[in-house]
């Protein structure tokens, strides 16, 4: 099923997505439940209760405005860096190459303040007179519907609630300022999220494509199973010694192709358009102004 965030009428609802993509029908959440986006659903479904019953008719895709899924994460975003073999690669002659840890040794870790999330229609903000190196990452994201603490490889993906898609903008020079990412990935609106949440059971997070398009251009072009570090892996090393919790989301890294790795690099300017489709899933598509 896919479920999603939305807006009609001045008014927030969480809806189920019809499989053409084309209907959302409303689900009967309390107004407080609805401002908690999908992550409503989690929380129920966390708790053991149903998902909640339809409550009214359908409206069409094209005359709600979509939200972020998670308008409001629970709490920073955790993110996984170089975690597809041929980007690992393409940074390793980079300004990375200092970096001599080996790419397979262990994930690395950073996170997003949940601040920065937008919605897949909203615009995302150049930081002018910050940071002129802003570079996209198209990403795949977990969302955790069971919490735990040392959850085990091999137990893993029965915590996975759905997936949905981000887009880990960086600021590449506050990035390796700093050392550690966490300012140079978590400026305003630097993590557009949607289009809706896709259930477990409904796609295989372990073996789809992720592409992203800068300007028509395609880009990146990347199979999840070419992950270094798969995404029973990477739950099992994010909740070593830290309880994950219901709402938690993991974005778990980016194939080849972003604007560092090219030569010469690439940075987004102003009235650039980012277009990350992932099979199965659906299309995030941000202008950047």
């Amino acid at each position: 099923m896919r479920f999603a965030t939305f807006s009609f009428n001045g008014q927030q609802h969480v809806g189920q997505v019809s499989t053409d993509g084309l209907q959302v029908t409303p689900l009967a959440l309390s107004a407080e439940q609805a401002q908690r986006g999908v992550l409503a659903l989690v929380d129920l479904q966390a708790a053991g209760q149903p998902l909640p019953a339809a409550a009214g008719q359908s409206l069409p895709l094209a005359q709600v405005r979509l939200l972020a899924p998670a308008p409001q994460p629970i709490r920073n975003i955790w993110c996984v860096g170089r975690n597809y073999h041929a980007h690992a690669k393409e940074l390793a002659s980079s300004v990375f190459k200092a970096n001599t840890q080996a790419a397979d040794s262990w994930p690395i870790v950073f996170t997003k303040v949940p601040e920065c999330v937008v919605g897949p229609t909203d615009e995302v903000l150049l930081p002018h007179g910050v940071s002129d190196q802003i570079d996209y990452e198209s990403e795949l994201a977990v969302v955790i519907g069971q919490g735990g603490k040392n959850i085990s490889r091999a137990d893993a993906m029965s915590h996975v609630w759905g997936y949905t898609i981000v887009n880990d903008v960086t600021a590449r020079d506050v990035q390796m300022r700093h050392q550690q990412w966490d300012m140079g990935k978590s400026f305003d609106t630097f993590c557009p999220m949607g289009p809706w949440v896709v259930t477990a059971d409904e796609l295989d997070g372990l073996n789809t494509r992720v592409r992203g398009w800068v300007n028509g251009e395609l880009r990146q072009d990347g199979q999840t199973s070419d992950m270094i570090f798969d995404i029973p892996t990477l739950i099992e090393t994010c909740s070593r010694g830290i309880t994950l919790k219901p709402g938690d989301i993991i974005a778990t890294g980016t194939p080849a192709g972003v604007g560092m790795g090219l030569n010469p690099p690439q940075y987004l300017k102003t009235g650039d358009v980012v277009r990350i489709e992932i099979d199965g899933l659906g299309v995030l598509e941000t202008r950047f102004v």
